[in-house]
Parts: structure tokens; C-alpha cells; sequence
């Protein structure tokens, strides 16, 4: 199986010449919808097994011992945005209103918190186009890149905002990986991609509604070998996850997705790890439909790690509204707030990659995957410092660094986890835990949460 072969040493900016634009490649790149993250109208789950998941049970996280308070860490990831499309006008952020496009200062117009028209580019050859030789002034790309250069303002994230104010946000926060989701979704579980670069490509004409092990025979995606050279394999992994160390130290965890047949499943990352995807068994034991969260939240049985990735319609992605993507994050926080857990949680909100929007900030160059884009991080909890705006620096897998720390789980899984930060800046142990505070949900959505298409 192809593998990323990582890079150690000291962390420098991106030089003007990218060496790995020279790498050898073997297959042809190119920008288009075959590598989008965007679903197939009607969904093709012939190639998916679908199994019942198990009936979660009651954990006692407090029998699992921690380096901290926290008991539950509630890993939520959300789709495509920018740290400068959401947070670019908040204050103490380093944010901007406006970009470059080709050299010139153009302004980031107001956004809409509705549906886009369509998706905005954002395969990994556009993101080297955006990022154009670390000048960060190549995001208008067509046929939809005018959006690139928007930004949402603070009564179009209502909820996120006032997370911000009330906790900690950061603006040093980076995707792990250049382009779409793919690559980003499993750096989540497992600090790497397995060299993956870009999203599979569906074959012509396919309704495939997954991106992992179940895919037809066909689809394929873009990985680095052991050689740097770029070859198509079939997006099914066998490399250690997060999920593993936590089975060996036996720290019960689950993965919340959408299920096969619904739309958002092609970013349930365990699909593309073999020995879950293919183990009927293990897949019953840990992964669980994300329609189920809310319920099982209140019934405290949520285990001390959980990840959570929502259904398409409600994951903040353009081309969905981005009102009920906020409303369904609001119910999941609200939810753990109102719960028995809430004493001990930390519940780390992001977005997988840019989703083609500007942002100002050069990622570092940390190996030949990445970092990608800068992403917003928001951290709740009761022991998050109110108010805070953290600078420091972190990527997907700063939050496997947390789990690993807080758990004791060695051996880490790549040098991305081993190097990376904690993101302890958020906390303050020492403080009398915070109360709930709820959000109300956003009254203004327009349209249907499920439109048709």
C-alpha cells in the first residue's frame, strides 16, 4: 500500500518554488467535479454493506483515568470554510476583509448564510492554484470563485460567534492536508492520509456515495508512494487510527457519520480503513448513525472520545444552507450542555478544509501533504478561558495530541501527532468550571433543512 513519507525538522515557510509541483507523476490533474466532495443525486449504495449498529450503552468515563478534568472529548467536524470567511472580522483574530486576487487588494463581499449556487473549487490543484507560490491570490477559479472571495459577518454565525466570545477561538489553526475532504477527514482519525492528496474520483456516470473500502471497483484516488511519485489505488487503508490506540488502552470511543444511505456518508472516515469497513462486527461496535446523537447525548452514552461528522444538508458546506448547518451544531452543543457530561467535556468544533474560500494566512510547510488552509478551532467547555483568542499554532492532529496526552496512549501514530501541540493554550484547569450556557436556535433559515437537491 502506498504511504506518506513524512518530513521531521524545523518548521519553515513555504519557498517560491514548490518542489513537490516537480515531483513524477504518473496520472494527469485537474480541477474538476469527478474530485468534488459534492453528492451524487441519486445515491448508489450497491457496493455498501449496511450494518445495524450496536445499542450504545452507559459508560462511566471517570473509570478511565486522565491527565486532566476532562472526561469526554466531542470531536465535531464541519465542512469548508475558512478561518477569514467566518472569523475575519472578529476582534483580537488575525482576520481581514479583504484579499488578493492576482496582485490586487480586492474586498471580501458579504456572504450568505442560504445555499451558494453550486461548490466552489477546492480539489488539491486548486488549492496550489490559490495558494500560487505561497502570494495566497489564486482563490477566484471558475465557474463559482466569486464566492471565494466572500465573508459571513457576525449576525450571519449568530451562534458560532457568541461560542467564540464565550470560549476560545483559534487563529492559528490549520487544515492537515492541502485540498477537499478526503485526506483532511482521515488525518481526524489517524494524523495522516495514507499519502491520499485529493478526493476519489467517481467514474463517469457514477452515483458512488462513498469514498472508502465499499467503493466500486473503478474508483480511485490520488496518493503519494514511498517514492513521491503519484499513483491511483483504491481508497482503502490499513493504517493505525486513533481508534486503535484507544481499543489497546481500553477506552471505549465511537465515530457518529451519516449512514450509507444518506448524504454526507463519503466523509465517514472509517470507511476507509479496511478492518473496520470490512468487519461487520467492528463497525456495528463503533460507528453509529449521527441521527442517533442527539438522543444518545441526553441518554449519557456517549463514550469518553467521540467524533462526530453530520449529514451533508447540515454540515456548513456552500452549497447547502449554512443557517441549518449552524442550527444542527447549536442542538449537538445544547444537547451536551444539558447534560450529565457537560461537568467534563471538551468539545473541539472545525472545518475539514478551505471549501475553496480565502484566507490571508501562508499555511507552513510542514511535509509534502500539507499544512493546507487555515481553518477556524473553537474549543467548549467548562474549563475553556472565556474570551480568549489563542494564537497557537495546530492542525487535525493537535486534537489526536490531546486525546493521546489526556489518555496516556503511546506510541503516537505519525510524526504529525508527535510534534504537534496539544492546544492546552484553551484551558484553565485551575479555574471553577463554567456553567451551561445554551444557545436558542436560529429562527431566519430559509428553506427546507433536506431540500431534494
Amino acid at each position: 500500500m502506498a504511504s506518506v513519507t513524512l518530513r521531521s525538522g524545523k518548521r519553515v515557510r513555504r519557498p517560491s518554488a514548490w518542489g513537490a509541483i516537480g515531483m513524477s507523476l504518473t496520472v494527469t490533474v485537474a480541477c474538476t467535479a469527478r474530485a468534488s466532495d459534492r453528492p451524487p443525486d441519486h445515491l448508489d449504495i450497491s457496493a455498501t454493506p449496511t450494518v445495524a449498529p450496536l445499542v450504545p450503552r452507559v459508560v462511566n468515563a471517570n473509570a478511565f483515568a486522565t491527565r486532566t478534568p476532562i472526561r469526554h472529548v466531542v470531536f465535531v467536524v464541519k465542512e469548508n470554510r475558512t478561518f477569514d470567511d467566518l472569523f475575519g472580522t472578529f476582534p483580537g483574530a488575525n482576520g481581514v476583509s479583504f484579499g488578493m486576487d492576482h496582485g490586487r487588494r480586492r474586498p471580501l463581499i458579504r456572504g450568505t448564510d442560504g445555499r451558494l449556487p453550486s461548490d466552489i473549487p477546492h480539489c488539491y490543484q486548486c488549492a496550489i492554484q490559490a495558494w500560487d507560490q505561497g502570494k495566497m491570490d489564486g482563490f477566484d477559479q471558475p465557474p463559482t470563485g466569486n464566492w471565494a472571495y466572500s465573508q459571513l459577518h457576525r449576525s450571519q454565525l449568530p451562534n458560532y460567534w457568541q461560542w467564540a466570545q464565550r470560549n476560545v477561538l483559534f487563529d492559528d489553526f490549520f487544515s492537515s492536508a492541502w485540498g477537499p475532504s478526503f485526506p483532511n477527514h482521515l488525518y481526524t482519525i489517524a494524523a495522516q492520509s495514507g499519502g491520499a492528496r485529493d478526493n476519489p474520483r467517481r467514474p463517469p456516470k457514477s452515483m458512488s456515495n462513498t469514498f472508502g473500502c465499499d467503493a466500486p471497483p473503478q474508483q480511485k484516488v490520488q496518493v503519494y508512494d514511498s517514492e513521491g511519485n503519484v499513483v491511483l489505488v483504491p481508497p482503502c487503508f490499513a493504517f493505525r487510527t486513533e481508534g486503535d490506540l484507544l481499543n489497546e488502552a481500553h477506552v471505549p470511543w465511537a465515530y457518529y457519520a451519516a449512514t450509507e444511505r444518506q448524504r454526507g456518508y463519503i466523509w465517514s472516515a472509517y470507511s476507509a480503513i479496511d478492518r473496520y469497513r470490512d468487519d461487520p462486527a467492528r463497525w456495528a461496535r463503533y460507528i453509529r448513525p449521527v441521527d442517533s446523537l442527539l438522543g444518545d447525548i441526553a441518554a449519557n452514552k456517549l463514550p469518553p472520545v467521540t467524533w462526530v461528522t453530520p449529514r451533508f444538508e447540515l454540515s456548513d458546506h456552500p452549497d447547502y444552507s449554512f443557517c441549518h448547518g449552524e442550527n444542527w451544531t447549536t442542538q449537538v452543543v445544547d444537547a451536551i450542555m444539558r447534560s450529565k457530561m457537560w461537568k467534563d467535556t471538551a468539545i473541539f468544533i472545525t472545518w475539514d478544509d478551505y471549501g475553496g474560500f480565502y484566507d490571508h494566512v501562508q499555511p507552513p510547510d510542514i511535509d509534502r501533504m500539507g499544512f493546507g488552509f487555515r481553518v477556524p478551532l473553537l474549543v467548549i467547555s467548562p474549563y475553556a478561558i472565556a474570551g480568549k483568542v489563542s494564537h497557537e499554532e495546530g492542525e487535525f492532529s493537535s486534537v489526536l495530541r490531546f486525546i493521546e496526552d489526556n489518555w496516556n496512549l503511546r506510541p503516537f501514530l505519525t510524526d504529525r501527532d508527535r510534534q504537534a501541540t496539544p492546544m492546552l493554550s484553551a484551558f484553565d484547569f485551575s479555574q471553577t468550571p463554567r456553567s451551561p450556557d445554551a444557545l436558542p436556535l436560529r429562527r431566519d433559515c430559509k428553506g427546507p433543512k433536506f431540500p431534494a437537491n
